[in-house]
C-alpha cells in the first residue's frame, strides 16, 4: 500500500490549469465552454461542484492525459450548488488553484434573452422570470466575489463572446502571462462596465474641433502631436507610466490573469486612441504580459 506521503506526491505530480465557469442564467456560458473546448480544453457542461473535486483528482492522475479542463457549474445543479465555494476552497488546498470564470448581465438583458428562448429560469419555473432572476443574483452575490475574471456579456453576441475568451484568456493559457486589454471608448456612448481601470483623458487638447484633423483617429501621426502638444501629457504620460509599471507587476504577482484598461474621451476617437497606443508600446514589450488594443466606438484599420 502507498504511504501517504507518496499518494500526496501522486496528487501534485501534474500541473492541470482548471477553469470553473458559472455565473447568471442566461448570460452565455454555453458559448464560454464552447470557447474553451475549441481552445483545447477538456470541458464538461452541468457538473455538480461535488465532482469538481472528483475530476480534478482525475486529472492530475498520469494516465488521464489532461493538461487543461473547463467546467461550468451554475443553479441548475440545484441544492448542490451551494457547496461551491467550499469546493474551490478544498482544490486550493489540495495545490489545484481553479481560475472562476463569472459571467454576468443586466437585468433587461436577461429578461429578453429567456423571452427570446422561451426557457423557464431554474429559479422560478413556475414564477416570473424576473424574481428568478433577481434570486440568483442574490444567492450569486459571494462567487461574484470570488471569482478571477467577470465579464459582462450584456453587450456581446454569441460569437462576440467566444472571441474576447478566446483573446483574453485563452492566449494567457498558451503562454502563461496576464492578458492586459486596452480599451478606447467615448463617454457620450457611455463607460464601458467590464474595465478594472478607467482614465477620462478629456483633459487634452481636443482634435475634434480642429477640421482637418476631425476625420482622423489618434494613431495618425498629426492626431497624436495634436494631442501631445503643450505640457499636459507630457506630466501625464510622467505619472501614469510609473503607475503602470508598479501595478502590473502586482497584479501578475496576484495571479491576475487579465485585466481591462479603459481610456475614455468624449467620442472614442481621437485622445483615447492616442494614449491607448501610448500605453500599448510602453507596456508591449514586457515579458509578464500579452497587450490587446481594442477600440470599441471607432473602427480603425
Amino acid at each position: 500500500m502507498a504511504s501517504t506521503e507518496e499518494t500526496t506526491k501522486a496528487k501534485a505530480g501534474r500541473e492541470v490549469e482548471l477553469v470553473v465557469i458559472t455565473g447568471h442564467s442566461g448570460a452565455g456560458k454555453s458559448e464560454a465552454i464552447a470557447a474553451f473546448e475549441d481552445g483545447g480544453y477538456f470541458c464538461v457542461d452541468n457538473l455538480p461542484p461535488r465532482m469538481i473535486g472528483s475530476l480534478g483528482e482525475l486529472f492530475r492522475h498520469e494516465g488521464s492525459g489532461v493538461e487543461c479542463a473547463a467546467v461550468v457549474s451554475d443553479v441548475r445543479g440545484g441544492d448542490y450548488f451551494d457547496d461551491l465555494l467550499q469546493v474551490l476552497d478544498d482544490l486550493e488546498a489540495e495545490g489545484l488553484k481553479p481560475t472562476v470564470l463569472f459571467l454576468e448581465a443586466d437585468e433587461e438583458t436577461l429578461v429578453d434573452r429567456y423571452k427570446e428562448t422561451r426557457r423557464r429560469h431554474p429559479l422560478a419555473p413556475e414564477g416570473r422570470i424576473v424574481d428568478g432572476i433577481r434570486a440568483e443574483r442574490e444567492l450569486l452575490a459571494p462567487l461574484r466575489e470570488r471569482a478571477d475574471v467577470v465579464m459582462d456579456t450584456g453587450n456581446l453576441t454569441g460569437a462576440m463572446l467566444r472571441r474576447r475568451i478566446a483573446e483574453d484568456m485563452l492566449d494567457h493559457h498558451e503562454t502563461g502571462k496576464m492578458a492586459l486589454t486596452l480599451l478606447t471608448f467615448g463617454f457620450k456612448n457611455g463607460p464601458p462596465h467590464d474595465s478594472d481601470l478607467t482614465l477620462d483623458v478629456r483633459f487634452l487638447p481636443n482634435p475634434h474641433y480642429v477640421d482637418d484633423l476631425r476625420p482622423l483617429t489618434g494613431l495618425d501621426k498629426r492626431v497624436r502631436e495634436y494631442v501631445e502638444s503643450g505640457t499636459q501629457a507630457g506630466e501625464f504620460y510622467g505619472r501614469l507610466l510609473p503607475l503602470l509599471d508598479f501595478l502590473v507587476p502586482a497584479y501578475v504577482a496576484e495571479g491576475k490573469s487579465h485585466l481591462t484598461i479603459a481610456i475614455g474621451c468624449t467620442g472614442g476617437r481621437h485622445r483615447s486612441i492616442t494614449v491607448a497606443d501610448r500605453i500599448r508600446r510602453e507596456l508591449e514589450g514586457r515579458d509578464d504580459v500579452i497587450v490587446h488594443l481594442k477600440h470599441r466606438d471607432t473602427e480603425v484599420e
